[in-house]
């Protein structure tokens, strides 16, 4: 069972603010940083994937990068440096720390998810690669925002010690492929540009609302979304992680035409088509083309109908694929299996969830408390094995 207290935890970055001790042209929080340290998570370990033959566990990927988020959330107070420090020292106090904070609200999620978060903030063998992928896609996120930072106010005192730390454990990582390709400033580091510009891209732009959270920020939360929805109809592996990475990048295509709200789709007939048709277009001609050929397939697997359910079977796609089938037949590594519906409700979910927050935190719009209700209404039926959805909306009704 998906508990309120996890759900809520993931929505707890987006009023984590970072750099705020620094000038700042616009406002860097915690959701957005981890959202888009996941997507260079995922292009670091494809490159080593591809180009190297490396062998990497994408699920404890995809776990590591859930458990540190969640590390962070519980550490929110404290400086990145000062925390960083405090790890190298009294590391161990630290996650025990997190680790009880955690307990109840992570037990009850399926896959062992509690007895491999212990492992992974303790044993330093485990996820080893998988760890040092996530750090250096840290690092590299990181430098991403300071040097939005670094060129608005260069003058200020200590920003260059800064600059040459963060260079310097870039550098530690160097030996990463995709590290040394991002750092050339081509093709690999457009597309991890292009992704990181969809923080500047509101969610219900035209409403106010507390807290704020971007497209890249509500595409990470449909992503951890769709990980605990998956474990709790007991997908495969290679399901778990195609429902994640899709679930991360089912936005993608917005940065070329901003985040258009749901009744501007749907008030002329044939918009949606358009758009969508215009998204599509530009990401295979202005996107894909930054990323290795098998980058690009996978991605547009992920993408081409997103909400669908789907399949490769014998090389064939197969689209909308009931979901008695997907747990029946086709919940093996080998199908590729996608769960669209999943991914949709979650989608629906998140965009619920921050509607809700805003007007619980006294911050109202007509289109928030419509927009509310609407999801409310359209999908509080929507079951999906033993997942009833309906549960989770009313957590936070």
């Amino acid at each position: 069972m998906i508990k309120k207290g996890l759900i809520a935890r993931l929505f707890e970055a987006a009023s984590i603010q970072r750099w705020n001790d620094h000038v700042r042209p616009v406002e860097f929080t915690e959701l957005d940083k981890q959202a888009h340290k996941n997507i260079i998570a995922y292009v670091l370990g494809k490159l080593e994937e591809y180009e190297r033959q490396v062998t990497i566990d994408w699920r404890k990927l995809i776990e590591g990068a859930m458990f540190e988020f969640l590390q962070r959330v519980i550490m929110t107070d404290i400086k990145p440096p000062v925390f960083h420090k405090m790890m190298s020292e009294k590391g161990d106090q630290i996650n025990d720390v997190v680790l009880r904070k955690l307990h109840d609200d992570i037990i009850t999620v399926k896959g062992d998810f509690a007895g491999k978060l212990e492992r992974y903030l303790f044993n330093k063998d485990y996820s080893r690669f998988e760890k040092r992928l996530l750090r250096a896609a840290h690092y590299l996120a990181t430098n991403w925002e300071f040097q939005i930072i670094y060129h608005t106010a260069p003058f200020v005192y200590g920003i260059d010690r800064t600059k040459e730390e963060i260079e310097n454990q870039i550098e530690d990582h160097y030996d990463l492929i995709g590290v040394q390709k991002i750092s050339l400033r081509k093709k690999s580091f457009g597309f991890i540009d292009l992704c990181g510009q969809l923080r500047f891209q509101q969610r219900w732009a035209q409403s106010p609302r507390i807290p704020k959270t971007s497209v890249l920020g509500h595409m990470l939360i449909v992503a951890m979304l769709s990980y605990l929805c998956s474990v709790e109809i007991d997908a495969c592996d290679k399901r778990v992680c195609n429902n994640y990475f899709a679930g991360l990048l089912h936005d993608l295509p917005e940065v070329s035409t901003r985040d258009i709200v749901s009744p501007v789709k749907s008030s002329v007939e044939g918009l949606d088509d358009i758009i969508k048709g215009y998204e599509k277009l530009h990401l295979e001609e202005k996107i894909l083309p930054l990323l290795p050929s098998a980058m690009r397939e996978e991605i547009m697997y992920f993408l081409d109908d997103e909400f669908t359910n789907k399949v490769t079977d014998n090389e064939t796609i197969r689209k909308d694929v009931s979901q008695e089938d997907m747990m029946s037949l086709y919940n093996q590594d080998r199908f590729s299996p996608v769960d669209g519906q999943v991914i949709r409700a979650c989608d629906k979910l998140a965009a619920f969830i921050e509607a809700s927050l805003s007007i619980q935190h006294g911050i109202k719009s007509r289109n928030l408390e419509e927009g509310k209700e609407y999801i409310y209404e359209k999908f509080r039926e929507e079951k999906i094995g033993p997942i009833d959805f309906k549960q989770l909306f009313d957590y936070f009704f």
